[in-house]
């Protein structure tokens, strides 16, 4: 049986010609209406309060507080809300990560038009959806012991890493995610004691081997 409901989506992305692209395909859709837009963190948990969208449809890099904290302020909200990220980041433990945070789909912007669109519709349902891409690499991660030493990092801490080695402060990293810096330092200790590294210089190599952070983001940061 083919569910007529349209399903009203939050569209986050921090480039707007992205976001024109990705509504001009959606409203070809009889079954889809683009009902709010957001380019940073705080403007999409701000929009997804105003209009209760059915499906979130988010990246994890955003200006701000980051899609992954997007996610889990969304879901401690809203329990049952539905979230799909649409992401450059092709690196499986990004993928693991969003799922950890509530994320039930995840999709990457290498996938054809036709992938997105699936993955909205089984979202919508409440199933659980990866792209091709990104299913084969989880498979092939799990091979890796630097990488399960990853998984074990909980969603906060996961971020709190991923900020660290972009050198941001622990006083930025406070602010970033609305904890006191006492809890950054706490949660940078526990990090490198997950990952088995005993310094912060251990801690970029690991991370860029990981592919947590590029040589080309830092260079750019």
């Amino acid at each position: 049986m083919i569910n007529t409901a349209t399903i009203r989506i939050l569209l986050v992305d921090d480039h707007a010609i992205v976001r024109e692209g990705y509504r001009a395909l959606l409203a070809k859709q009889p079954d889809m209406q683009v009902v709010a837009e957001a380019a940073d963190g705080a403007e999409a948990y701000l929009r997804f309060k105003e209009c209760s969208p059915n499906l979130v449809i988010t990246d994890l890099s955003l200006p701000g507080i980051s899609g992954l904290e997007v996610i889990a302020r969304i879901k401690q909200r809203s329990a049952d809300a539905k979230i799909l990220v649409f992401s450059m980041h092709q690196n499986p433990g990004f993928a693991l990560q969003a799922t950890r945070a509530g994320a039930l789909g995840y999709v990457t912007k290498s996938s054809p038009p036709e992938v997105l669109l699936r993955a909205i519709r089984e979202v919508y349902t409440g199933h659980h959806f990866l792209s091709t891409d990104i299913a084969q690499a989880l498979a092939l991660e799990k091979l890796g012991s630097e990488r399960l030493a990853l998984e074990a990092l909980t969603v906060r801490e996961f971020e709190i890493l991923r900020l660290l080695v972009e050198a941001k402060s622990t006083e930025d990293i406070g602010q970033t995610l609305n904890i006191s810096p006492k809890t950054v330092g706490n949660c940078h200790y526990l990090i490198k004691r997950k990952l088995g590294v005993a310094s912060d210089i251990e801690l970029m190599r690991l991370a860029i081997r990981l592919k947590v952070i590029s040589l080309l983001d830092l260079a750019a940061s």
